[in-house]
């Protein structure tokens, strides 16, 4: 395993990555990212991107903290796009150091084709960088077999996946990874943020793989899929996690601007029936002037 481990960490393309979003930061930055791989738990972990998929790692915890915050103990984390399943097996890994640290139970759902990518409708769908049957399955035995108890793959087309959603799902969704290139795909992908609101933390961390390079925009692609989502409904909208960058100690990984909430305006916890009950106090600022 340190072996494999070893191997990864000198590819190119990663210490590429070393290079440009760790070592470009401060000296002290990176010493106390030493010092917390060594002694640190796994909330510090996170806090200095030391959980391998930073995003995923980010999103999870932080749900888990927003569902203490909203009395919840259970929450569901989906990846659309599972492919070989690196992504989910690290997500079962996460959520299991989540729920040690925080007591907050996990559902952890994976939904795939199983035969790689279908065929791309247009130029929407990013043809020219993504295509049909790219990202299989490789070994889906295998997989499955490597799953914890709580995680599930659900094989097929999503859009009709997605049609009995609420037999494979349980609790408020909490966190949603949307990894499947097209637009097309995209579109059937966000139909899962059009439940009742219970089915719902009052917003959903939503990371969104394909994003980032410089030809993704907005008239094809993800990008495309959420400004039509947007568009479409009136109390759920989807948009990027302010300064979410500014409040991380490493700033230049691509990831912090792929990170998204989901908002469900209609959610109970954000009524101002609700709101007004649970506040016994008003807001009093001091001023040190006076």
């Amino acid at each position: 395993m340190k072996n494999k481990i070893l191997k990864k960490i000198f590819r190119p393309y990663i210490l590429k990555r070393i290079y440009y979003e760790r070592l470009g930061e401060p000296f002290i930055y990176n010493l106390a990212s030493i010092f917390n791989l060594i002694f640190g738990n796994f909330r510090s972990k996170v806090e200095y991107d030391l959980v391998p998929r930073e995003p995923y790692a980010y999103s999870i915890l932080a749900a888990a903290d927003f569902a203490i915050a909203n009395n919840i103990k259970k929450i569901a984390i989906i990846e659309f796009g599972v492919a070989a399943g690196n992504g989910l097996l690290n997500m079962c890994y996460i959520a299991e150091k989540v729920q040690q640290l925080t007591g907050v139970e996990f559902e952890i759902l994976g939904f795939d084709t199983g035969e790689g990518m279908p065929s791309p409708t247009d130029y929407k769908d990013h043809p020219e960088k993504y295509f049909t049957g790219d990202f299989p399955l490789v070994d889906r035995e295998k997989l499955i077999n490597s799953l914890p108890k709580n995680a599930k793959l659900i094989l097929g087309k999503i859009g009709d996946s997605l049609s009995d959603f609420e037999k494979h799902c349980t609790c408020p969704i909490g966190f949603v990874s949307v990894d499947v290139d097209y637009y097309t795909s995209t579109v059937d992908c966000l139909k899962v943020f059009k439940l009742s609101p219970d089915k719902y933390l009052p917003y959903v961390f939503t990371y969104f793989d394909d994003v980032y390079n410089i030809d993704h925009n907005d008239y094809c692609g993800e990008l495309l899929a959420i400004n039509e989502f947007n568009t479409e409904n009136e109390f759920r909208k989807i948009t990027r996690a302010t300064l979410l960058n500014q409040t991380r100690i490493f700033r230049r990984s691509p990831w912090t601007h792929q990170i998204y909430l989901t908002h469900i305006f209609d959610h109970n916890n954000r009524s101002l029936e609700y709101i007004e009950g649970k506040r016994n106090k008003i807001t009093v600022l001091e001023n040190p002037f006076l």
